[in-house]
């Protein structure tokens, strides 16, 4: 059974890799025998992640590659780099996103267009260059990392909302027309996840008795907790799972 999960000779690429959830995701994948690539837009932060992640793993295990993954040109040249120098993709995470917080009555199109850009059409990007290389082999995985905002809304956050919401369904558009190359596209849409870029709100005394009355499970997701949907993923253990978005919420989405 556990050769269903095992991930040794595999390579993966999680986008927005430096820290946070995509670092944690990385981790998983390395930890489950892949040679990770990790991914930034910020060559000192994303040095100093795969130095402290390298320390870690077996020599070569882990690398790094900075591009933009909100630029065409970029994300073609990103995965060619990691072809000719890490080996043939055979996953990819894509994690990259920011939000923007702003009711929309004030909200400037220029930072709607950047959360779209970077939340939603990145993945679009990054995603149709991994998969031309992946459809010739006939293999390849693809997750894209939605959010409860895929089904659920807030105020002040509609960017990431419309970006989410759209992620789901490109990742159902990459499965009608990858899915019969032999790759499998899937989604995870966490929760509220306690990180350190999420400290602030756990330290908000109304806002997580909020989330603790809100889910189901009354706590805060972990990162932990997104490590092994990921790697099943990613694995041969989910080899006809195709299109699929899951929720890692508590419960949160679930009730009323």
């Amino acid at each position: 059974m556990s050769a269903l999960f095992d991930l040794t000779g595999r390579t993966a690429l999680v986008t927005g890799s430096s820290r946070g959830i995509g670092n944690a995701l990385a981790r998983a994948l390395a930890d489950a025998g892949a040679t990770v690539v990790l991914n930034g837009i910020t060559p000192d932060r994303l040095k100093a992640a795969e130095d402290a992640m390298a320390a870690d793993y077996p020599e070569g295990r882990i690398r790094s590659c900075a591009f933009d993954v909100t630029s065409d040109t970029a994300a073609e040249d990103g995965i060619a780099w990691i072809e000719a120098n890490v080996g043939p993709l055979d996953i990819l995470v894509n994690n990259a996103g920011i939000q923007h917080r702003m009711p929309m009555l004030e909200l400037d199109l220029a930072d709607w267009e950047r959360v779209i850009s970077t939340d939603l059409t990145s993945a679009f990007l990054v995603g149709r260059e991994a998969a031309r290389r992946m459809i010739p082999r006939g293999r390849g995985k693809i997750i894209n990392i939605c959010s409860v905002q895929t089904d659920l809304a807030r105020p002040t956050i509609a960017p990431y909302i419309a970006a989410k919401g759209g992620l789901r369904n490109l990742t159902r558009a990459m499965t009608a027309e990858w899915a019969g190359s032999g790759l499998q596209i899937n989604g995870i849409a966490p929760g509220y996840i306690h990180t350190e870029m999420t400290q602030n709100l756990v330290d908000d005394e109304e806002f997580n008795a909020w989330i603790l009355g809100r889910t189901p499970a009354h706590r805060w997701g972990t990162v932990q907790d997104l490590a092994g949907p990921a790697v099943w993923l990613a694995s041969s253990g989910s080899d006809f799972v195709n299109g699929q978005t899951i929720f890692i919420d508590g419960g949160m989405t679930v009730v009323v």
